[in-house]
């Protein structure tokens, strides 16, 4: 958004406000850059120019965000009329027959839907690769991944084309490509932020939404407007005690934090991301904070199959409506291979082996109850990425070699899962740069409905060690 990169959603909307731009000032840069974007990076599946004009001339309510351009990402908020592929060749025809209570939230907020970003294919991997829209790039390096699977949208908003846009994540989905693109991305707590209608849920409740930003104050002034019950939720989030954004206003009170060396599956982070661990560390010391090393023993033999359970079921189910929609099989020419492996071996799950996950997600949620209160320990500490950013490819549904494959999904980003199966929330923070300038995040977990704790933390830190002024070498701004 050229001559605008300097701001983040809040600046934007402050200068709408007293009139210093207009908001069809801010759409024509956006849809300027967006090009330039999408020919570079390859970070939008679709440009809606046309209903973002319809919207500047409904006229734009008073919201926080007013006059802001949006982008969704191409799974997980639907907008009425308009395409939603799932970043599938299966759904390549398919349009939006209502819209998401998100998009509505959004909208009442003031901001300008303008764009879909990319995503693989249903979200199943860590890097935003398909075979209906390409490679998605890192602005840092286009050579390695964006993270995934709301890969479009950091790579948009981390290239400056626009200061924060919508993600979600189901295993690491928004902290992954957060991580890897040096952004702020909260995982809210289960509940917290509408995913339907119809369905309140997705992926048996690992999946939410939220957003990657720039600022902190923007991803907490987001959860204001939008976090809230929707109809039919099965879950209730415990209400904040003032909002986020005064939360991540506040210091907090010296915290005790737990430092998470090993993952459940027995990962370890590799040099990089061992000096992000240790130079956040330092940081919170310095800020009067408790750091101790530790962590929660959880079964990851047990986790790691049901992540398997959940995701090869709910593809499965998939597969099934799209055949019953052609009239025929589904194989190879609508489907990649990873994902028709996970509808093969969903086609034949035990009904028992879902009972068995779901009991494994929430002993591992009291496991880490009792370890955070055990250990009177206010937040945990954990890398987001176990390594740096990897080559396109490494993580892509299409793999030349199977197990490498599955050996690089499990092994990138294995902390960030916990906080999906507990269902408590996680923020990723851009407090690492590797040798070769590569962002490498690191993650803060909370207790369930903790997010105004996790945005303490992040705020204090960005006003300690401010990291807007980082520019990639692909910058629209």
């Amino acid at each position: 958004m050229q001559g605008f990169g300097d701001y983040d959603a809040t600046g934007l909307a402050a200068l709408v406000r007293s009139r210093d731009v207009s908001a069809e000032e801010l759409l024509d840069a956006a849809l300027e850059s967006a090009e330039k974007a999408k020919a570079e990076l390859n970070c939008f599946s679709q440009i809606f120019e046309g209903p973002a004009r319809e919207q500047l001339k409904a006229g734009l309510p008073e919201g926080p965000f007013s006059g802001v351009p949006f982008a969704t990402k191409d799974l997980g908020v639907r907008l009425r009329g308009l395409p939603m592929t799932s970043g599938s060749r299966a759904f390549r025809d398919t349009v939006a027959t209502d819209d998401a209570e998100l998009a509505v939230r959004y909208r009442k907020a003031g901001l300008v839907i303008f764009a879909q970003t990319t995503s693989p294919e249903f979200g199943l991997t860590t890097s935003t690769e398909s075979a209906l829209y390409g490679k998605t790039r890192n602005p840092w390096n286009t050579g390695r991944t964006s993270g995934g699977s709301s890969g479009g949208a950091s790579s948009t908003v981390a290239s400056g084309v626009i200061p924060m846009a919508h993600a979600s994540d189901g295993g690491g989905s928004i902290r992954i490509p957060a991580a890897c693109t040096g952004l702020v991305g909260l995982k809210p707590s289960r509940g917290r932020v509408p995913m339907g209608p119809p369905f309140s849920e997705n992926w048996f409740g690992l999946s939410t939404n939220h957003c990657v930003s720039h600022s902190v104050r923007d991803s907490a002034a987001l959860l204001d407007a939008t976090h809230g019950a929707e109809a039919g939720a099965r879950y209730g989030v415990p209400a904040p005690q003032s909002s986020f954004l005064q939360a991540s206003r506040e210091d907090p009170k010296p915290l005790k934090i737990a430092l998470w060396t090993t993952a459940p599956n027995g990962v370890r982070p590799d040099a990089e991301a061992t000096a992000g661990l240790q130079a956040t560390r330092l940081q919170l010391e310095a800020l009067g904070h408790h750091v101790e090393e530790a962590g929660p023993v959880l079964d990851g033999d047990a986790l790691g199959k049901g992540m398997m359970m959940i995701v090869s079921s709910f593809m499965a189910s998939v597969a099934d409506e799209r055949e019953q929609a052609f009239g025929r099989k589904i194989g190879p020419e609508d489907f990649e291979p990873v994902s028709l492996r996970f509808i093969e071996l969903g086609r034949t799950i035990p009904m028992a082996e879902l009972v068995k996950t779901n009991n494994a997600f929430l002993q591992a949620a009291y496991t880490f109850e009792t370890f955070m209160d055990e250990g009177g320990y206010d937040l945990i500490l954990a890398p987001t990425l176990a390594r740096p950013p990897v080559d396109l490819g490494v993580l892509s549904l299409a793999p030349e070699d199977f197990d490498a494959y599955g050996a690089a999904v499990t092994g990138f980003a294995p902390w960030c899962p916990v906080f999906n199966q507990t269902g408590c929330p996680a923020i990723s923070l851009p407090l690492h740069w590797t040798s070769d300038g590569l962002p490498l995040g690191m993650m803060f977990g909370a207790r369930y409905g903790r997010e105004d704790l996790l945005y303490a933390l992040a705020g204090q830190i960005e006003r300690a060690a401010p990291w807007a002024h980082r520019r990639p070498p692909v910058w629209y701004g």
